[in-house]
Order: C-alpha cells, then sequence, then structure tokens
C-alpha cells in the first residue's frame, strides 16, 4: 500500500492560517478598516453612514478588541455600491479646484467655480429607506423632534445655521402641525422642562415629538453640529416628502403659497387662508382665485404663524369615516372662542386649540378677531393679575387647556382662574394603574369625566363590587337574611376557587409540576401550623407565601431563577416609589395646613 503524502493526510476543511478569515472576523470590519476599504475621510463616512441608515454592531465576539467600533460587512459592501459616495468624491475633487483657485488668487475662477459646485439629491434614498409610507410614519419621531429643534436655534457662524435652513425647518414643522390640527389628530400633550410633548396618532401609527420652548436657546460648545446637520438634511427631506403625502391625502395642494402682500403685514394667516380658499374653488371647477391673477407670480414663504396653515387646511375635504376617538377630539372645544394674551405660549395654542375644534385668536397683527369681541368665551392670560376685565368671558390660566385635552372634558375653571397656584399638571404618557399609585387630581378628573358620560361610580373608599355585596343588598332592603346568607356563602366559594384557579396559572407559567405544587401546598400548610411559635408575628398568608416561592425557587433552573429575582426587585423599586410619592404628599399637605 503506498504511503499517503502531507497534503493527502490534511483534513477536508483544512484551510491555511491567514489565507481566508471566517466567522466574526469575516462578517464583522473595524471602522478604520471600512475607511481605507471605502477610501473615505471619516467625516465623510460618517456622513455616508447617517444618509444610509448604517449604524455600528457588536460582535458577540471582538477579535481586533474591546476598544474599536465593528460594522457588518455586509453594510459596508452595500455603502461600496452607493451612487452617492461617487458624487462625495466628485464634489470633493471640485472643492480642492476651488481651493486651488482661491490660493493664487483667481476670483474670477473661483466665483465661477462656486457658483457651479455639483450637488446631491436625497429623493431616492427617502424611497430606499421607506419603500412603504407607513414605514415613514413610524421613524418620523426624532425627524420632528430634530426639525422643531433647529426652528428654534439661532443663526450663528458656530453651528453653521443660515436664515434661510431655519425659515425651512420653521416652515416644515408649521405644515405639519396644519395637517395635524386640521385632521384632530392629536392626542395627547404634555409640558415638561425640556419642551412641549405632543403625541398624534395618523393611519394607525402613534407620533410623538418634543417641541422646545419659545425661549433664546443657547447653543453649547460641546455639540458636534457637523453630526445635527447631516441628519437635518436628511430629516428635511423626508419631513417634505410626509407633508407632501398627508397634504394629498386632504385634497389641499403642496407646497403652500402665500400673498407677498400679506405676508409683508405679517398676515400669513389670511394668506394661507386665501390660498385654502383658491384651492378649494380650483378642486371644484372654478377658475377664479381671489386676489392674485398670476400663481407663478406668488412665491413660497416660510409661515411666522403656525395658525396660518391651520387656517390653510380648515375646509378641506376630508373623508367623515372619523373614529370615535376622532369625533370626541373635534367638538371637545366646539363653540368656544379663546382670546391669547402676549405672555402665553402662542405656538402651542394656536396649534392645540384648532385641533379640538376651538377658535383662536392673538394680541398682534393679522389676528381674525381682536380683544373686544363679545363672542368670546376664554381669554388666556398668564400674569398674576387681569386689569380690564370682560364680565361675558371666563379668564383662565393656559394649564386649563392642556389638562382639558388630556381628559377629554371641560375641565371647572375655578382652580385656573388669574392668581391661584393650579392643580398639579399630570402627564398623559404615565399609567397610573401599572405605577400603583394614582394622583388625586387624577381620581378627581375620572368622576368629573364619568359624570360627563353619566357613568355611575361607586362612593370612595369602595369598588365596584361592593354595590353587588349580599350585605349591602340587606341593608338596603333588597333580599332577607336568609338569601343574604346563601349569597355571601357562594360569593366566598367563588372567591377561593379564583383564587385557586390563579395560583395553578402562576404555577404553570413558573415551570412547577403538579408534583411539585402539592408539594408546596404541604409546605404551606405546614407553615400555618408553625405559625403560632414564631416570634416575628409575621401572618400566617405571608409566611405561606414565603414558603410557597422558596420552594418554587428551588425547582427553577438558574435562567428562570435570574428571571424571577429581576421581576421582584423590579416590583420592590416600584413600591418603594410609591412610598416616596406618598410621603411626599403627606409632607406637603402637613406644609399647606395651617
Amino acid at each position: 500500500m503506498p504511503r499517503l503524502s502531507g497534503q493527502q493526510k490534511r483534513k477536508k476543511h483544512y484551510r491555511p492560517s491567514g489565507k481566508k478569515r471566517e466567522g466574526n472576523a469575516a462578517k464583522f470590519i473595524t471602522r478604520t478598516r471600512a475607511v481605507h476599504y471605502l477610501q473615505l475621510s471619516l467625516p465623510m463616512f460618517r456622513k455616508l453612514c447617517i444618509l444610509k441608515g448604517i449604524f455600528p454592531r457588536v460582535p458577540k465576539k471582538k477579535v481586533e478588541g474591546n476598544h474599536k467600533t465593528y460594522y457588518h460587512m455586509k453594510d459596508i459592501m452595500f455603502l461600496a455600491h452607493e451612487p452617492l459616495l461617487d458624487k462625495f468624491r466628485d464634489i470633493k475633487a471640485y472643492d480642492r479646484k476651488i481651493k486651488k483657485a482661491v490660493a493664487k488668487k483667481n476670483k474670477d475662477l473661483a466665483i465661477r467655480l462656486k457658483s457651479r459646485r455639483p450637488n446631491y439629491q436625497l429623493d431616492p434614498l427617502i424611497r430606499q429607506r421607506y419603500p412603504r409610507f407607513i414605514d415613514a410614519l413610524r421613524d418620523l419621531d426624532d425627524c420632528l423632534t430634530m426639525v422643531n429643534l433647529f426652528a428654534a436655534l439661532p443663526a450663528t457662524e458656530s453651528t453653521r445655521l443660515d436664515v434661510e435652513r431655519i425659515h425651512n425647518c420653521r416652515r416644515l414643522s408649521h405644515e405639519w402641525l396644519a395637517y395635524v390640527a386640521r385632521t384632530h389628530s392629536l392626542r395627547k400633550t404634555f409640558i415638561s422642562v425640556k419642551g412641549i410633548y405632543y403625541q398624534a396618532e395618523i393611519e394607525g401609527q402613534k407620533i410623538t415629538w418634543l417641541t422646545p420652548h419659545a425661549l433664546q436657546q443657547v447653543v453649547p460648545d460641546d455639540v458636534d453640529f457637523n453630526v445635527l446637520l447631516t441628519f437635518l438634511e436628511f430629516y428635511e427631506t423626508l419631513l417634505a416628502f410626509v407633508n407632501f403625502r398627508l397634504y394629498h391625502s386632504i385634497n389641499v395642494e403642496y407646497p403652500p403659497i402665500l400673498d407677498p402682500f400679506l405676508e409683508a403685514e405679517a398676515a400669513d394667516l389670511f394668506a394661507l387662508y386665501r390660498f385654502f380658499s383658491a384651492g378649494s374653488r380650483r378642486t371644484f371647477g372654478n377658475s377664479q382665485i381671489g386676489g392674485s391673477e398670476e400663481q407663478n407670480e406668488v412665491r413660497l414663504l416660510p409661515a411666522s404663524e403656525p395658525g396660518a396653515l391651520m387656517h390653510l387646511v380648515e375646509n378641506a375635504s376630508v373623508d367623515d369615516k372619523d373614529d370615535k376617538e376622532t369625533k370626541e377630539c373635534k367638538s371637545l372645544f366646539k363653540n368656544l372662542k379663546f382670546f391669547l394674551g402676549r405672555e402665553v405660549p402662542k405656538d402651542s395654542l394656536l396649534f392645540i386649540i384648532p385641533a379640538f375644534g376651538g377658535t383662536v385668536s392673538w394680541e398682534g397683527d393679522g389676528s381674525p378677531f381682536g380683544e373686544t369681541d363679545e363672542g368670546i368665551t376664554h381669554q388666556i392670560v398668564d400674569r398674576p393679575s387681569q386689569g380690564h376685565v370682560y364680565l361675558s368671558r371666563e379668564y383662565v390660566q393656559p394649564q386649563w387647556i392642556y389638562d382639558c385635552v388630556n381628559a377629554r372634558i371641560i375641565l371647572p375653571t375655578e382652580a385656573y382662574m388669574v392668581g391661584r397656584v393650579p392643580p398639579p399638571h399630570l402627564s398623559p404618557f404615565v399609567d397610573n394603574e401599572a405605577e400603583g399609585y394614582v394622583p388625586e387630581y387624577a381620581e378627581t378628573i375620572k368622576r368629573l369625566q364619568s359624570a360627563s358620560r353619566r357613568r355611575v361610580l361607586p362612593v370612595p373608599g369602595t369598588d365596584d363590587g361592593d354595590l353587588d355585596d349580599p350585605q349591602h343588598l340587606l341593608a338596603e332592603g333588597v333580599i332577607d337574611r336568609t338569601q343574604a346568607q346563601e349569597a355571601s356563602e357562594k360569593k366566598q366559594e367563588l372567591i377561593k376557587l379564583e383564587k385557586q384557579y390563579h395560583d395553578e396559572l402562576n404555577m404553570e407559567l413558573q415551570g412547577i409540576s403538579y408534583s411539585e405544587s402539592l408539594l408546596s401546598k404541604k409546605a404551606e400548610s405546614s407553615s400555618i401550623g408553625a405559625e403560632e411559635k414564631l416570634e416575628d408575628g409575621l401572618d400566617a398568608e405571608e409566611m405561606a407565601a414565603t414558603d410557597a416561592t422558596s420552594m418554587s425557587k428551588v425547582v427553577m433552573s438558574r435562567k428562570k431563577r435570574k428571571l424571577y429575582e429581576a421581576m421582584q426587585i423590579s416590583k420592590e423599586r416600584k413600591r418603594s416609589g410609591v412610598k416616596l410619592l406618598k410621603e411626599r404628599k403627606k409632607k406637603a399637605e402637613q406644609s399647606s395646613a395651617p
């Protein structure tokens, strides 16, 4: 038999070291290697990743160390075939020509080159990243927050922000608010230290965003605005696509066109209303456009008042197939007329009040009606005292509007009158029942809601089951004593069976078998007998529950036991938080007491 050579003795899947990588070494690549592979600078690579939606990955085993950033190799190959990559390289080469002309002091050539600088469009990226419109709506939270943030920032050289870009962000945000207000899609709002939170529901998707307060913004020095401006560049294009689709869904032309004369007079409200009126007449076949002879002569202008865009779509044709919540929001402020003072957050209230069916005006140029209008029902004031008072209207603080929106009812105005400390502003994004602590004012609002809907709530200190209690029915004379005793025994038996059923379900979820459950029951019975001998004074039920938990933890696997312990830690944190809130409430009541 001939002797086998060295190569024939090797394994079938033998591969010499260093020839080809496999595993995590082949699937992932560091950022430095990716930059060298794509032949890009680090800022350009970062910009391309932001625009394409490529983010770093965390492999299970970091081959080249824990201090490096890793990307998936498929993502890098995806970037290598991106048309934007060639465009970035062309722009980089063109900027080098401009820099060379400036260095040679050839101003004419430099100006001519700057005027013909190549540019790129992000429209293909939007269609690629969001093949469906619902996908774009799901990714709109950060987009709206970023656009509203830059709409409030000042134009400075350090941030590389120009006035046109700020106006564009402001225009896009107002167009979005106008659509939400017209379709009555706003659901929640909350004022916090960071700003004002809003939540709208559009096509079944809940979109939450944050708007900063109308204050002078301080630009920090430790923020990399290059990264933020890259995100803003993408988000501006995305929001423009979304606004275009939404406006066309209610048969309104996009983008809106303002009258230059009215814009110069700061009457954007009437300018947009005129544009809408002209658009609606064109929709119904009338070719006359009120006030303007040539539509092409009217230029696109940024709206300085969000109320202008709201009146643009006020009477637009929308399907009548509104759900119950939308109809409730549409009629909340119906037949109510509001007037805003100079000191209130005008932009926010001009958005919220029309979104819930109200009519609003403000003090200043371009307002639909003045302060002396006799039809005003509520005047929003945020000052210690009001000088001139009209007896035909109510003067309330701005918080009343937000609380009414979250409660979906018209709350009493006594607690929100001028000069008084308003009730606590409760967040609608917190589930009080799940947290285990229900504030006192939340219970008051709940009873007001039930009263407005003509529902009967139990007396404080009781629950719904007390209304069907046999002792309660006996005291009311509905049944006699014999029937009450029989009903009480049946009720106790049902409660016992229900408790046993829930205990068996909990044991089944924890993976405890039937034999183990019998052992836990025996342990529970024995613990009840030994309870009297304990010096700690623990209740029998608590001791039985502790023993049953200990027995069940013994038979659990390590993974289930760790999960169970984590759940207990979370419950303990929640209980401690509730305890802290109750202590704070008690101290506040003691300090406010005379």
